[in-house]
Formats: structure tokens, sequence, C-alpha cells
């Protein structure tokens, strides 16, 4: 990227916006690092992530439980820790108290956050991975816990003998504190003293004595009060024991020492995983004030085009320097759209004075930068192509210093553009060929755009010159585009119209700002006819664009009516249908509760022999049965009514592999194909029978059963008999007779469709009612061929063998 146009850009300022956002110097440093790039790949990644960080941020906002997993703004608000960092990268360095604990905080402040964030690592991968890069520091944090104090000093407890030194320096300042207690008592009456307390001189206990009256007390005086009225002594009995308080203090401060620098080492075994923490800490910040910033300022992730369809797309887009300043005025910026690809590569904007045609510019250059700057950019929706340089040419830079004008700056501007431009650049020029003839200046204008364009770069322009908007009007792959200007109010309105050049409007603005109007009307007077014609061709042309454009927004409210009606009618039409399987299903369960219950009245008028109850039972498991069979059909039949109101899709054909369902020709069951074979061949399998089939006579592939489907409310599904064939038997021991009987019911029903020749039934010995409640029920089975006791070896009589019917 070329710096001085960022510079005429105000990119740095955008930086300053940024920074608002960070609290540490890890950020503040990773913001220092933010640069347009060109790297395809990386800015992607860039910008997932930051998308990420929105959608994090967007969670964390909206009440959520309190377990793990849940989104947790991280805290980012760090003590200064760099200069900590680089001490303990440096051999033989020792960190002060408030280092170390500093440095602490930032390691346990990035174990939250690693801990936060690897929590969501499957909402949001690359948040976990940013986690994972920080290093695991519980096991050094455990160790130094507690050992710094919010003072700054050492803990008592760093180690046993700073505890032991600090006990002994207390005990020897209590015996101090004593014994000059003791000489002030013994002097008081002597007028010797000036004050009756204890103080401290050089780390020394002394007491105050009236100047002059030393002699009379042996001692050493350790200084004087600032009027020389008091002196400070330091009684001779007192000396011994305040050496000795000096030495234990000494040994303290060694030990104090000595603990810093072990906390040091026990750091510097992990500086270059802090250094590395570090910097990912500054790293998630930055991100996390990127999407902060995008929330605050309605800003999104943009996206960038491929090389072989390049485009400029933006929708409604605003200046986020000029957002900024309004926010605070409680005002907002006006939007505007733009698009610009392979076909149109030049905007030529026009309008009036103070219209917002160079914040335009201003704008289309900055969030171009931004895009490739990963950072996220004022809009609705963005679209970028990947430019290698950005070239501007925006305000006036005439140099006294220098000797240049305002336009030989403008020149030498666009003759270093030009030397510089290439296919993928965008060029950004405010006041094309202005601050000299507008004649020659828009001939000029003219010839480098075309150099431009013939270039291959995008570039968008702003002028005022009537040969600029006609060539505009006139060339394939330029547009024209205005600002607009209210004629009543004679105010700019700041929106960009694309399609027409707009007209200055210098008159009619220069009235609105106080201009005499006889100077105002002098100026008319002396405009050129061809002016005046250009200036009236140019309102009718906007006259006409603006009633086009109040017919299409007619056009489109009536389609969005219209469509809402089609959404309200198909959603009545549903609503009456669900109505009427609603319907359907109370009048199949009123039905079948009446079945049940006359079945169940008959049956009981049969419950007074035995022979009766057997008969009952079997009616009662009939009954069952054919309840089941009553649902299934009933199920058929709404589904089948339910699919013929909805509108037929045509499937298309889905193409025949290995484990697909299929139907054959001739053949009702459903297929499973278990192999593909050459010429054409397929190996399948019907239930338990192998065969081999040509692919020809496959007449439709079926989906795989969808467990999910949905089915009317009250009806349920339930999967058909199954067969295990390595299960041959079934163990009723414990149940009660009736629920043993409908069990071994629906294990032969299995065993029978599954063509299992023998089974066998453990009932077990107990007092014997299963095994003739069994017995009973195998004997008017429709499935058992005949039954007999187990062998020995089977279990003997607990057991009954079951020799199935063929079917």
């Amino acid at each position: 990227m070329i710096h001085s146009s960022a510079d005429l850009l105000e990119f740095e300022s955008l930086r300053q916006i940024l920074s608002r956002y960070l609290a540490s110097e890890f950020g503040r440093a990773e913001l220092e690092k933010v640069a347009p790039g060109t790297d395809r790949l990386l800015l992607e990644e860039m910008h997932a992530e930051v998308r990420e960080a929105i959608g994090y941020l967007e969670a964390a906002r909206k009440p959520q439980p309190a377990v793990r997993g849940a989104a947790v703004r991280i805290r980012f608000d760090l003590p200064d820790a760099a200069m900590a960092i680089r001490k303990v990268s440096m051999e033989g360095a020792v960190l002060e108290t408030k280092e170390i604990a500093a440095l602490t905080d930032v390691l346990g402040r990035a174990a939250e956050a690693r801990g936060l964030l690897m929590a969501v690592e499957g909402r949001f991968p690359r948040l976990g991975a940013r986690g994972a890069q920080i290093s695991e520091f519980r096991p050094v944090l455990a160790d130094l816990s507690g050992k710094i104090l919010p003072d700054g000093t050492v803990a008592d407890h760093a180690s046993v003998a700073l505890a032991r030194l600090r006990r002994e320096i207390e005990r020897q300042r209590k015996s101090i504190q004593e014994s000059l207690e003791r000489f002030l008592r013994a002097h008081r009456e002597e007028g010797i003293l000036q004050e009756e307390f204890v103080t401290i001189r050089n780390d020394r206990f002394v007491v105050p004595l009236i100047a002059g009256q030393q002699r009379k007390v042996e001692g050493v005086i350790h200084g004087s009060s600032a009027s020389g009225h008091t002196l400070f002594v330091e009684p001779l009995a007192t000396i011994h024991l305040n050496n000795e308080l000096v030495r234990l203090s000494e040994e303290e401060l060694r030990e104090v020492h000595r603990i810093l620098r072990e906390m040091t080492e026990r750091l510097r075994m992990h500086a270059s995983a802090i250094t590395q923490t570090a910097q990912v800490f500054g790293e998630l910040e930055l991100l996390f004030a990127k999407a902060q910033f995008a929330l605050d300022f309605g800003a999104v992730v943009p996206h960038f085009s491929p090389p072989s369809e390049r485009r400029l797309v933006l929708e409604d887009a605003r200046h986020p320097l000029l957002e900024d300043v309004l926010k605070r005025q409680h005002r907002y910026a006006v939007p505007f759209s733009a698009k610009m690809d392979g076909n149109c590569r030049t905007l030529l904007v026009s309008g009036p004075n103070t219209g917002g045609k160079t914040v335009t510019l201003k704008t289309v250059g900055l969030l171009t930068l931004m895009a490739q700057a990963g950072l996220p950019v004022t809009c609705a929706q963005a679209e970028f192509p990947i430019f290698d340089r950005v070239l501007a040419d925006i305000g006036d830079q005439q140099s006294i210093q220098e000797s240049l004008s305002t336009f030989s700056a403008h020149i030498a501007r666009i003759r270093d553009m030009v030397e510089e431009v290439t296919p993928d650049s965008l060029v950004v020029l405010d006041e094309l060929g202005r601050a000299t003839d507008p004649e020659e200046g828009g001939a000029l204008g003219v010839a480098v755009l075309e150099h431009f364009g013939k270039a291959g770069a995008f570039a968008i322009a702003s002028t005022h010159l009537l040969a600029l908007k006609i060539y505009g009007a006139n060339t394939e792959g330029v547009l024209n585009g205005s600002m607009g200007f209210d004629e009543n109010t004679l105010e700019p309105t700041y929106r960009l119209q694309l399609g027409a050049p707009g007209k200055s409007a210098g008159l009619d603005i220069a009235a609105r700002l106080g201009m005499p109007a006889e100077i105002i009307e002098s100026a008319r007077a002396s405009m050129s006819g061809s002016g005046r014609d250009v200036a009236r061709f140019l309102d009718e042309i906007h006259k006409r664009i603006e009633a086009v454009s109040q017919t299409e927004k007619q056009l489109q409210e009536e389609r969005e009516a219209l469509a809402a009606r089609e959404r309200s009618t198909v959603k009545e039409w549903q609503q009456k249908q669900a109505a009427k399987l609603r319907e359907l299903e109370r009048r199949c369960d009123a039905l079948m509760k009446e079945f049940e219950s006359h079945a169940t009245q008959a049956i009981d008028r049969f419950l007074q022999t035995a022979e009766q109850r057997k008969a009952a039972a079997q009616a009662k498991r009939q009954v069952a049965r054919t309840r089941r069979e009553f649902e299934e059909e009933f199920r058929a039949t709404v589904l089948s009514a339910q699919d013929e109101t909805q509108p037929a899709q045509v499937a298309p054909k889905a193409r025949i592999q290995e484990g697909a369902r299929v139907r054959l020709a001739g053949v009702s069951e459903i297929a499973r194909v278990r192999r593909l074979l050459p010429h054409d061949m397929i190996e399948v399998e019907i239930g338990f029978m192998k065969m081999q089939a040509a692919a020809g006579d496959v007449t439709e592939v079926l989906p795989e059963a969808d467990e999910g489907a949905r089915l009317p409310k009250n009806i349920s599904f339930q999967q058909g008999p199954t067969w295990n064939v390595l299960q041959r038997e079934i163990n009723v021991i414990g149940m009660r007779a009736e629920e043993a009987i409908d069990a071994i019911d629906k294990f032969l029903d299995s065993a029978a469709l599954a063509g299992v020749q023998r089974v066998r039934i453990v009932h077990g010995h107990g007092m014997g009612v299963l095994k003739r409640a069994v017995s009973e029920f195998l004997t008017n089975s429709p499935y058992a061929e005949k039954f007999y006791p187990a062998p020995p070896s089977e279990g003997g009589s607990g057991a009954t063998i079951v020799e199935l019917k063929a079917f």
C-alpha cells in the first residue's frame, strides 16, 4: 500500500477510534501493526475471526445460563507488565514485587480467557484455537499465589525463614519500645524530655530531648527538629537492642531478595511461553476491539471478489470518522450505495459544492484500506477486489517551501499516480482538472481517466467540469453519479444517485450563504446560453430519474404486499388442513376407545370358567392385534391424505450404490443393494433372501427412512418386527402371566416373520404358574407346530421348546 494515500484518506485517525476499545499495552502494541495488506488467504482468515468475535459478543449480551460453554466477556483491563515480560527474559535480572504481581495478574487473566474460549470451541472454532495458543500457567500461578500482597510486599508465608525473621523483628521492636518507655518514665520529672513519645530516626528508635539537656543522658544523637529546639537521642541502654533490630532487618531484606530471585527464576522457566501469551492476548484484545467497533458503528465484515470477477460493491456506506463526529452530536451520516465491476471501472461524481463529493470519495478509499487491514467496514454490505495499492489525490497540497501552487501540486501528484498505477489499483481523484482553465482542465481530466481505464484500474473521481460529465455520459465503462440537491431549500441532500451527472448549483448555494441578490442575478445574466441549457437539461434528467425511482419504489411495495398476501393465503390453507387432520384424529381416537370398550365388555362376560378364560385371553390378544392393525391402516390413510394435499414434487433420480434401498420390477418387497457386480448386475438382499438382478430391473431408488419424519398430532410410529438371528430364546422368569404371554406372543410373531423353525421359552420352575400359562397359550397359538419340555442340557422342565409352523 502507498502510505501517502493512507495518510490522505485518514487511516491513522481511524486507528485512533479503534484505540478507544483497547485497555492494555498489549492490545495497543498490536494496533500499531494494523496496516493494509494484499494476502487474500490471510485477509479472509482475519475477517473470519472478526465475524466469530462479533458473534461471541452478541451471544455474551444475551441472558445465558451460568454453565460451561456460555459466552462470557473477556476482561482486558490489565496492569502494565511489558517491562516485567522483558526483564523475565533477561538472565540474572530479578523482578520487583509489583512487577511480579502485575505479571501474575496478566497470566491469571490469560488463563481465564483460555478457559472461556476453549469452552466455546464448538460454536466459535477460531476463537477456541486462539485460546489454545495461550499456555497453561496454572501450576506456576498456584506456586506464586498469595506470596505478593496487594500493597506490594512479600507475604510472611512466602518462606519459613521470612516468617521467623519477621516474628523476631516484631519481638525486638516490642523490646525496644518497652525499654524506651521505661526511660521516659524514669526521666519524666527531670525536665529534659521535649515530648513523652517514641519515634524513629535513621531506622532506629529514639526519644525527643530538649536541646541543651543531652549531656544529662548517655546516648547517641540522631538529628534535631527543624527549629533546633528538639534533639532525637538514642539512649545507651537501647543501642544494642537497635543494633539487633537492624541486623534482623538486613536479614529480612536478604531473604526477601532471595524469594524474589526464586520467584523470578520460576517465571523465567516459562519466559518464551509468557512472551507468546502476551502477544496472543494482545491479538485477542484487538480482535474483540474490532468486533465491538463493528457493533457500535453498525459495521459489517466485508467479502472479497474473486480475481476473475472483480467487483467493488458498497451498500449504505458511511464514513466512520464523519459518523463518529455526528454521533456525538446525536445526528446520523447519510449513507450511499455504489457498484463497480469489470464492465464499469470508472465512477464520475458531480454535484453541488458542500454536497458530499469529497466525503464520498474518501469513504470509498478509507473503507478499501480498512477491508484490506482486516477491519470491519461501515456498510450494510460490502465487497472489494484485492487492490495492490490505493492511489489518492485529495485536497489542496500546495507548498510555499517547495514553490508548488495548487495546480502544480495537483499535477505532480497525478503524475506520480500515472507512473505507479497497475491493473489492480484503486485510484481516487478529488476535483479532477481543478485550479486551471475549465476547458484545459476538462481535456486533461479526460486524458487522465482514459489512461487509468486502459491500465485496468478502478477509478472514482469528482468533478464540476462539463467536459468530464459529457465524457462519463458517452463513454462505455464510465458511470456518472450525482450528489443530490434540493431545489426548494437550496440545500444538498448528501445522497449519491447513479446514472446521471449533477449540476454544481454554485449560484444557488452562494445565494443561500448570503451573497447579495444583485450579484447573483448579474452572474446568472452573464452565464452563456449553453451553460443555462446544460443546467436546465440536468434538472430535467434528475426530475425524470426521481420519477422513475418513485415508480420503482411503488412497484417494490406492491410486490411485497402481494407476496405478503400470498404467504397469508398459504398459511390460512395450511391451518384449515391442520384443523381437518385434528378432527380426523379426534374421531379416530373416539372410535378406537369405543371399540376397545365394547370388546372388553364382551370378553368380561366369558371370564367365569377356565376354558372361557383361555378364550378370553386369546380374544384380548386378538383385540390388541386388531387395534395395532387398525392404527397402522389409519396412519397409512392419514399420511396418504396429507401427502395428497401437498404439491407434487419430482425427486431427481438417484444413483444406484451399495447400501441403497431400491424397488425391483415384479417384486413388492423393498430390496437393499449389497454389491455392484460387473456387466451391469447388482446383488440385493430382500429380507433374508439374497439374489442377483440386472441394474435395469431397478424401478426406483428410495431415500433412507427419515427418523424425524413428521406425523400428525396424536399419531405415533413404531418400528415393525425385527429378529436377531443370534437370539432364539426368550426369558420370562419374574414376569406376571399376562406380561409373559404378551411378550411370548410378540416373540413368536417376530420369529415366524424371520423364518425361525425352533425357539426356546425359559419360564423356570417356581409354583408352575408361568409354565401352565405358557402351555395354555401355545396350545392355541397359530405359530406353534408342537411344543415340549426342553432337554436337561437346555433347562429341562424350566424351559419349553417350540417348533414353529412354516408359513
